[in-house]
Order: C-alpha cells, then structure tokens, then sequence
C-alpha cells in the first residue's frame, strides 16, 4: 500500500503527457506553429528546471560533469525532434491517429536495440510487436478503406516521431545514470531546444506570434507538459521501478485517444477502441513479463 503514492505519481505524469496532442491542435486555431510551440516548451521547462537545479543542489554527489554534459544534449536533442514532429503530425492528422502512431516507440525501441546492441527480441516481444501492429491497424482504423482520408505526410512525421521517441529512450536509460534528475533533466531540455532551434530558426525568430498570449500558453506547456510530469516520474519511478512504471506510462494513450473526443470532437469508432485495448494489453503485458524478469534477476 505504501506504493499506493508514487503509482499515483506516474499515472498523473503519464496523464499530463496525454493532454498535450489535443492541447497543441487547439493551438493551432490561434495561429501557433509547431516549431515555436515545441521551441518554447523546451526552453522554458530547461529554465524552470534549471531553477530546481539551483535550488536542491546538496553536495557533489549526482554533480552534473563537463563529460555528461555533451551526451545529454544529443539525448536532448531526441525528444526535441519527437515533441516538434508529433506536434506538426496533428496539423496534418487526427490527434488519437497520431498518439497511436506514436505508441510504435514500443517495437521500434525493441529494433533498435537488435541493431545497435544485437540484442535479440524473445517470442513474447515478437509476439508484442505483432498485437501491436493489429491494434494499431485497428485503432488508426486502417482496415476501412472507405475512410482512408488520412494524411501520408502526417503518417510519416508521426512515425519518425515515434522512431526518435525510441532513440530518446534508449539513449536516456543508458546515459549519465549517476547525475541527480534535476540536473538531467535540464540538460536534455537545453538539448531539446537547441535541436528545434536549429531546424526552425527562422519560423522560431522571423514566422513566430511571440506576445502575451502566446508565452501564457507556451508556460503552461512547459509547465504541465514537461516540468511537473518529469518530476513526478522522478520521484514515482524510482520507488516502484522502471517495469510497473512503463506499464502506468501506457495511460498517456487513453488519456489522448478521450481528449482527442472530448476536446476536438473527434470520432472513435467501436474498432478503433478495440485497437486501442489490444495495444494497451500487448505493451503491458510485454513490460509486465521484462518487470519479473529483472525482479528474478536481482
């Protein structure tokens, strides 16, 4: 029961993801762009971060070196480019089409990590991938070809957001473990934000609505978009585990696909529901079964 807390924790950051795609569209009846809404949702969460870094700094310990500094960025730069084609798909496609695009991470994740590091998928992650793929043709409700209306360039910056997703996954598990969250954290948002910048500099200085309203919004996605979820993951993951809490994280689809109805009208069908749960059920399963496998391991 004493966990009853930080499963709470994940789940809310897990929700707060979820909002964001609908949130984003709405945006863009006001004119906003991807490429400014993502830029300053980067910058200002590595500025309200960096102020968390200042503030519970202790000791050396966890100290953020010049060495991980570099890496960091590059992991950065990942989930800048996921944030900023994910938010250009749903200007293109549905925003419950695009998060179930994005929920690809999962099996591209599982290729990657067979390419890089030959680490080969077991039957139950083939068999994942598999469900995955059903589901997804489902939920995106590709089997009717009667309503194939979609947009092939929002599918493919969907996908490549969801294949950059999977690199800022691999590259965040693996780099600058010993460095206190806080100081992480801001240095992959200041990579984030760089790496839109580049691509977008002149949308960002020249084609941008920078006022009042527009810095309002981009607080509030800073703030409920990646600040406060990027703690309660910190203090949430780190007491029930990186396998229950990749399992909690999957509410991000659900929380998207019923914001998408409820905030943007969009139609869910039946099928697409059903899609919806059988990809729910292949990720949680899949990181249920690498949960007991590393529980049996320690």
């Amino acid at each position: 029961m004493k966990n009853i807390k930080y499963i709470f924790l994940v789940l809310l950051g897990g929700t707060m993801y979820g909002t964001m795609s609908s949130l984003v569209k709405l945006l863009y009846t006001k004119g906003f762009n991807a490429a400014e809404l993502a830029f300053w949702q980067a910058l200002l969460a590595a500025l309200f971060l960096g102020v968390c870094t200042f503030i519970t700094r202790k000791s050396d310990k966890g100290k953020l070196l010049y060495k991980d500094f570099l890496p960091l960025l590059l992991t950065g730069s990942a989930i800048g480019l996921t944030n900023f084609l994910y938010y250009q798909s749903v200007s293109y496609i549905s925003a419950s089409l695009a998060i179930v695009i994005l929920m690809q991470f999962t099996w591209f994740s599982l290729l990657l990590e067979w390419i890089i590091f030959t680490k080969k998928p077991s039957r139950l992650e083939f068999l994942t991938v598999f469900f995955i793929l059903i589901g997804t043709l489902m939920a995106g409700n590709l089997f009717d070809v009667k309503e194939w209306s979609f947009s092939p360039k929002g599918i493919m910056l969907a996908l490549f957001s969801s294949l950059t997703y999977a690199v800022y996954i691999i590259a965040n598990g693996r780099v600058s473990k010993g460095v206190r969250w806080q100081a992480k954290s801001m240095s992959i948002m200041i990579g984030s934000s760089l790496s839109i910048f580049i691509i977008n500099s002149q949308t960002i200085l020249v084609n941008n609505h920078f006022g009042s309203d527009f810095m309002l919004w981009a607080i509030f996605l800073a703030i409920v978009g990646t600040t406060i979820p990027t703690a309660l993951f910190a203090a949430g993951i780190s007491k029930i585990g990186a396998g229950i809490s990749s399992i909690l994280m999957t509410i991000e689809l659900p929380v998207a696909v019923i914001c998408a109805y409820v905030v943007l009208n969009e139609y869910i069908s039946p099928l697409q529901i059903a899609g919806i749960i059988i990809m729910l059920a292949a990720i949680t399963s899949m990181n249920y079964y690498k949960y007991l496998k590393t529980k049996k391991q320690k």
